[in-house]
């Protein structure tokens, strides 16, 4: 039984189970995916903006050659949460991920905070690389600065139009979906995979030393844009050395954001116990192998003093040299970038589908197109909100908040994974975390320690955008939720459209 009483009420296992049964049925997602689909999927978010410009900046500031070690960092603290997130979307597969673990273990409002956390990160981030697409856009072909640049913006045309093409991909159809974004994983990874086996030819020790950099003083950003664990410590920040590479982990972390995206096809996964584990996994395996090859490539090509923090890959080999790599670099952040924005669409639009089940947003919203199978209302109002945002916000002073929205729902997945461990034993687990309570332990330390790493504003913009969601919940989720007394399984499958699809 699910507890109906507060804020906390917890819902049933066995009903996310079952939620795509005879309650629902013609109102499921359509089951087209397989693990290397996920990984397909995962990939295309995961390698984007942070390789193609992280890199160069943390290098120079804080980490020089041993941004390898700091990619590795932050590799290991993404694997821990995979670990934790294999374990629960195998056994609950659903398209609500974090937010659906969250329900089942701690509670009706710590589950839509994590839900309303993630919508913040889906949508910033395709908003963030939507700008980010459409400067490559304009570099590559010297178009109107005013329409598609970052600096003097007037509005920028071309951030909206990759928004509105992905976004109608998005609503099209997973399978539509899936074979776009494949299509431009391929894309992407020959190209890493060229940066790495062509740059190797032009690595020169005298480069890469010293690997650590000795300490220096860092700079002193001091009030709101210090990071947490200065403010609360005193502690002055480093660049180089052991400091400065643990400072450049909880940066390029970002880099590894959005793979959890991957959860929330759940429900369209043809057989998810066997597919999620490997999905999951597979798609850090392939991210942090590129990662390092690149990181140590483009290190080794050039000092880490000279390299470029706007373009850093392309510019090291216009260094050497290759410019007519360059050329080909550009076309793969392009590519890169247009399968981050579908991932973040298609991620929103099956978020906003759980909440809409649950009750905790009006159903009508999230109702299942009958040709198309997908959440089209979701989806399109939430590549609206893309294209606003990607056409008139400069989201560069924003683009923490991705990471600590990441690390939050991270931070829930390990509580939940040792949560259901104690409260459902008997569960069945085709794939379970190693090491419980340790390695989710160890997985919820690590992402509060880069959490503290970030930006005191940011987090004060996060714990805004929490109360506003709060509002939401209370003015309107807590009283139409599917657990609330007196709302009955059938009012709620009659809201999702029941007989009446679009």
């Amino acid at each position: 039984m699910s507890d109906k009483t507060g804020v906390t009420r917890t819902k049933d296992i066995e009903t996310v189970l079952h939620q795509n049964d005879e309650a629902h049925a013609g109102q499921g997602l359509a089951k087209r995916l397989s693990a290397w689909d996920l990984m397909g999927f995962g990939i295309g978010i995961v390698i984007g903006t942070g390789i193609f410009t992280l890199t160069g900046t943390e290098a120079k500031n804080h980490a020089g050659p041993a941004i390898v070690i700091s990619f590795a960092i932050a590799g290991v603290v993404s694997m821990l949460a995979a670990l934790c997130y294999a374990e629960l979307a195998a056994a609950v597969p659903t398209a609500g991920s974090s937010y659906t673990y969250a329900y089942t273990t701690i509670g009706e409002i710590f589950a839509w905070i994590i839900a309303w956390d993630l919508i913040l990160e889906f949508a910033l981030g395709a908003a963030v690389v939507a700008r980010g697409w459409s400067g490559y856009l304009q570099q590559l072909f010297g178009l109107p600065q005013a329409f598609f640049g970052e600096e003097n913006s007037v509005v920028n045309l071309g951030a909206v139009a990759i928004a509105l093409v992905l976004g109608v991909v998005a609503a099209v159809g997973i399978r539509e979906s899936k074979l776009v974004t494949n299509a431009l994983v391929v894309i992407k990874v020959s190209v890493c995979v060229f940066v790495i086996a062509a740059g190797l030819f032009f690595v020169k020790a005298a480069n890469l030393k010293p690997f650590v950099p000795p300490s220096q003083p860092g700079e002193d950003a001091g009030g709101l844009k210090q990071p947490l664990w200065q403010l609360l410590t005193g502690i002055q920040p480093a660049s180089y050395g052991v400091a400065g590479v643990f400072v450049a982990a909880a940066v390029v972390f970002f880099a590894y954001s959005g793979f959890e995206a991957v959860a929330n096809l759940g429900e369209e996964t043809k057989e998810p116990a066997k597919d999620m584990p490997k999905g999951l996994i597979g798609t850090l395996v392939v991210c942090t192998v590129l990662y390092l090859g690149v990181c140590f490539v483009i290190t080794g090509m050039v000092k880490y003093t000279g390299l470029s923090e706007g373009a850093p890959i392309s510019d090291a080999f216009d260094q050497v040299g290759l410019g007519w790599a360059s050329i080909l670099i550009n076309i793969a952040a392009i590519a890169g970038l247009s399968s981050v924005i579908l991932v973040d669409i298609v991620a929103m639009g099956r978020i906003g589908f759980a909440l809409c089940r649950d009750g905790l947003l009006p159903a009508s919203v999230g109702r299942i197109h009958e040709r198309f199978q997908t959440p089209l209302r979701i989806t399109l109002a939430t590549t609206a909100a893309v294209c606003l945002l990607g056409a008139f916000v400069p989201l560069a002073t924003l683009a923490e908040m991705v990471s600590i929205g990441t690390l939050f729902a991270f931070l829930v997945v390990a509580i939940a994974v040792v949560v259901l461990r104690r409260t459902k034993p008997r569960m069945e687990r085709p794939f379970r975390t190693p090491s419980v309570p340790w390695l989710p332990a160890a997985s919820a330390l690590s992402c509060l320690a880069l959490m503290a790493s970030l930006a005191v504003e940011t987090w004060l913009r996060f714990l805004v955008w929490l109360a506003l969601g709060l509002v939401i919940y209370f003015v309107y989720g807590r009283t139409h939720s599917r657990l609330a007394p007196g709302v009955s399984d059938r009012e709620v499958t009659s809201r999702l459209g029941g007989d009446e699809v679009v």
